[in-house]
C-alpha cells in the first residue's frame, strides 16, 4: 500500500512526552494546512497514521507519518512524503471513546499485553466511525509475527 502525507522529521519515543508532543504536532500541521486536500488520487477518505523504523520496541525511538493511500503510480506533490507498507500480519485493536484519549488509552493497554509484537509498521486508521471525536472507533493494526 502507498500512502502519500507527512512524516516527522525526526524519530520520536514514548517517554517524557515526546510523542505526544511530536505526534500532535504533527496531525496539527496536517490538519491545519489541509494536507488529506492536497493528497492527489485518494482511494478514500481514510486517515491513515504509521508508526514504523522501531529502533527496539515500544520503548525506543521510531518514525511517524500521516497520509492517505493512493495508487502506486500517484506522484508526490512537493512538500509531501510517501510511504510504502509492505504485506504484513496484524492483530486489530478498536480503540473506542473520546479522542484523543481512546487511542492513548489503547496503545497503554497494548503496551502492558503480552502481544506478539513485529515492530514492522503499526496503522491506525480514520475513517467515517471516527469523524464523531467525542465518540470515535479507530481500528489499530499491530504488525504481528
Amino acid at each position: 500500500m502507498k500512502l502519500i502525507g507527512l512524516k516527522l522529521p525526526h524519530p520520536t519515543r514514548n517517554q517524557n512526552g515526546d510523542a505526544s508532543r511530536d505526534c500532535g504536532g504533527l496531525w496539527q500541521a496536517f490538519t491545519s494546512e489541509n494536507i488529506a486536500q492536497k493528497i492527489p488520487n485518494k482511494k478514500s477518505d481514510n486517515i491513515y497514521t504509521v508508526y514504523y523504523d522501531y529502533v527496539s520496541d515500544h520503548n525506543g525511538d521510531y518514525s511517524y507519518f500521516i497520509g492517505c493511500e493512493v495508487p502506486e503510480n500517484t506522484p508526490v506533490p512537493e512538500g509531501l512524503h510517501e510511504l510504502y507498507i509492505p504485506e504484513q500480519y496484524y492483530q486489530i485493536i478498536t480503540a473506542k471513546g473520546q479522542m484523543p484519549d481512546c487511542i492513548a488509552a489503547a496503545w497503554r493497554e497494548i503496551w502492558s499485553t503480552p502481544i506478539n509484537r513485529a515492530y514492522g509498521f503499526d496503522l491506525e486508521v480514520y475513517d467515517e466511525r471516527s469523524a464523531d471525536w467525542s465518540n470515535a472507533e479507530v481500528n489499530i493494526y499491530l504488525s504481528i509475527y
